[in-house]
């Protein structure tokens, strides 16, 4: 058990009650020896964390990935469609300068989209490797935190990064309906044996598997949400709590950093809050589709209550989409054993 105690800034140890204070590396761990039915506390510096030498392998490998997510982001908030220009060859079949404009406006878009698709990818490889390194035994999901801060945060973005894309996703219509008249333009030039520049760029097996794709409101949470469950099937050996804790731990660390004004006011960034509140559901959404009773049940380890009101105190412009996540993309939400009061919170 750990207690910490600060003075003029400089941290103490109390050692006569049993407790002591733990500083690893930039994670702060703070377990008051009268708290401890709440669960672990952690101040997990998602600002500065950096690898040791046994993290570098998994923590490089998911640097590569992660350093495309911005540039995915801003492809994607500046993804304007083709709308007007499909439109128009709707409109006007017979004329054949219409028909090719629409195509010519298309045919990149899709291969934004491809990008965006094998992006996901990537990403589920990224989080199988991290999962891998931050689920292991012989080690506990809260020791693993302690000593692998840098995996910690690395899975953090990866959820931050899912967040923002599929907030961004669901409000542009205009990305299934240009995929749609891709589609059926190709299969309409291949029944007229009319040679289909982009063809290559998407063929039909792939057009299939990312029509799949971005039918999905929430696709890349869909993906994580798929890739954690399968990594649960496929690791027999591994017990089914190793991983729930470590999201369910993950999401006590975000909840209380956030609900503590001690914590909060070590961000130096202010998108840190915001960081923060996105990790939190997207583990929560993890949790309630991997745990065989989901994330609101009495026996969940995530406090539920406690994340909601965490969210609703925030500013509600700023956590709609998130709410929203948590009402449309959970598994269990309208299970029976979630409590009346957990659904009208959320209502």
């Amino acid at each position: 058990m750990y207690v910490c105690f600060f003075t003029d800034g400089e941290p103490k140890t109390e050692s006569s009650t049993g407790c002591r204070y733990l500083n690893m590396g930039n994670l702060l761990k703070v377990l008051t020896c009268t708290d401890l039915e709440q669960g672990p506390n952690f101040f997990l510096d998602f600002e500065n964390a950096q690898p040791t030498e046994s993290e570098k392998e998994i923590y490089n490998q998911v640097n590569v990935v992660l350093k495309d997510a911005e540039g995915i982001l801003e492809d994607l908030q500046s993804y304007r469609g083709a709308g007007h220009e499909i439109r128009e060859a709707i409109q006007h079949p017979a004329d054949e300068k219409l028909q090719e404009k629409a195509w010519g406006a298309v045919v990149p878009l899709v291969g934004k989209l491809k990008k965006f698709y094998e992006f996901s990818q990537r990403l589920e490889a990224g989080l199988r490797g991290l999962l891998g390194a931050l689920t292991s035994t012989p080690y506990s999901p809260t020791q693993h935190l302690e000593r692998e801060q840098a995996l910690a945060k690395q899975f953090a973005e990866i959820l931050h990064f899912t967040l923002r894309f599929d907030e961004l996703k669901m409000t542009n219509p205009a990305i299934q309906n240009d995929f749609s008249y891709y589609r059926r333009t190709l299969s309409r030039m291949r029944i007229n044996n009319v040679p289909a520049e982009g063809e290559n760029e998407v063929n039909n097996e792939l057009a299939n598997r990312m029509s799949l794709f971005y039918a999905e409101a929430t696709p890349m949470l869909k993906t994580l949400s798929d890739a954690t469950t399968k990594f649960v099937s496929e690791n027999k050996n591994l017990p089914i709590e190793n991983t729930t804790d470590c999201l369910s731990t993950m999401a006590s660390v975000c909840r209380v950093m956030l609900e503590t004004p001690e914590y909060r006011s070590r961000f130096t960034n202010e998108e840190t809050v915001s960081f923060c509140l996105r990790v939190m559901v997207g583990v929560i959404i993890l949790y309630d589709h991997v745990h065989p009773v989901g994330a609101f049940a009495k026996t969940s380890k995530i406090d539920m209550k406690g994340c909601i009101k965490v969210l609703k105190d925030q500013p509600p412009n700023s956590v709609e989409g998130l709410l929203n996540a948590l009402r449309y993309t959970t598994k269990h939400l309208n299970d029976e054993t979630t409590s009346k009061q957990i659904k009208s919170m959320l209502q």
